[in-house]
């Protein structure tokens, strides 16, 4: 109810006396072509891919911003309903995105879930931390792991279903929309090969991570132990007994580098890593990018080559 009474207090005010600037840039942007309103990253990277030059496609994250504890804005679901095209990841990423659609009164739009064709993982191994609690922004922590895309069979299944909402919003350009998805699809096979051949002959098989349970899915894709410090929600606390613990986990293993996560703190992570006496490594999330990466147009590729990188030199792995 809240969302639907805000909505319309905004479509007041921005259709009436335009007091704010959110909806003056929103009156000023051109709409050429289908309008496509997307949530996370990845989803708007392989949206706009499919897009081609045939649809605008942008982000409602403002870049930097970590997706956790984000809470859309009156003016964020005026975009929405402006659009053809809204795709969300899933009701565990963004629990707050079918309040929004409930509360949009519009005929046009489309609404894409795009993991509904995926697999899910639990949301935390048996040693992570906090489980069956909510945070503040109602992530279920004993739920499902919402970080779908980093298992790239999952992301070419997104690729799917993204590709069905585009071609249902905008039959006409269908034919192009498939070539480009294609292209998507084949490029993520091959990047889950050179994740598969070069992390198959590492030292250590143990993914030790000093934040929140991230990289569940592309540990469990090739064959590696994870540890995460807390669980599925980047603002969840950590215990005092599950930091010791996961120290004595570095120490035991044989690593030589904690991994933290671009766009979050590290110093937590480096603080462990201090106590251990090991290096940090970060890797990418890819939920978001930084203001640097949006502006040098950093693709999901980009991200994961990067990763795959930090990874080869965190778990020493040999060249085949």
């Amino acid at each position: 109810m809240k969302y639907k009474l805000c909505f319309l207090i905004m479509v007041l005010l921005c259709c009436t006396t335009l007091l704010t600037s959110g909806c003056k840039n929103a009156e000023q942007r051109p709409a050429t072509g289908l309008q496509v309103v997307t949530t996370l990253f990845p989803l708007y990277d392989f949206a706009r891919t499919i897009a081609g030059d045939k649809a605008q496609v942008t982000m409602l994250l403002p870049p930097g911003v970590e997706p956790h504890t984000f809470e859309p804005k009156p003016e964020d679901m005026i975009r929405i309903s402006r659009a053809g095209l809204f795709i969300y990841t899933s009701k565990y990423m963004e629990p707050w995105a079918e309040k929004i659609i409930t509360g949009i009164d519009s005929k046009t739009l489309r609404v894409v879930n795009a993991g509904e064709r995926v697999s899910y993982r639990a949301g935390a191994g048996k040693d992570e931390h906090d489980h069956g609690a909510k945070d503040d922004h109602g992530h279920d922590q004993k739920g499902m792991d919402p970080h779908v895309w980093l298992d790239f069979t999952n992301a070419a299944l997104m690729v799917d279903t993204i590709l069905d909402g585009f071609i249902a919003a905008d039959p006409a350009n269908g034919a192009m929309y498939r070539i480009n998805a294609e292209v998507l699809k084949t490029r993520l096979t091959a990047l889950d090969e050179r994740y598969r051949k070069s992390l198959s002959s590492c030292s250590t098989r143990k993914l030790l991570h000093g934040g929140h349970f991230t990289f569940g899915y592309l540990a469990g894709r090739y064959g590696l132990e994870y540890h995460a410090l807390s669980g599925v929600s980047s603002d969840s606390e950590p215990s005092a007994a599950r930091m010791a613990a996961l120290v004595r986990e570095i120490r035991s293993s044989g690593a030589t580098y904690l991994f933290a996560e671009e766009l979050l703190s590290p110093r937590l992570t480096e603080t462990l890593a201090q106590e251990a006496g090991v290096g940090v490594l970060m890797l990418h999330g890819a939920h978001n990018l930084s203001k640097d990466d949006l502006a040098k147009n950093v693709t999901f590729f980009d991200l994961m080559e990067r990763n795959l990188e930090q990874l080869r030199k965190g778990l020493q792995c040999r060249e085949k």
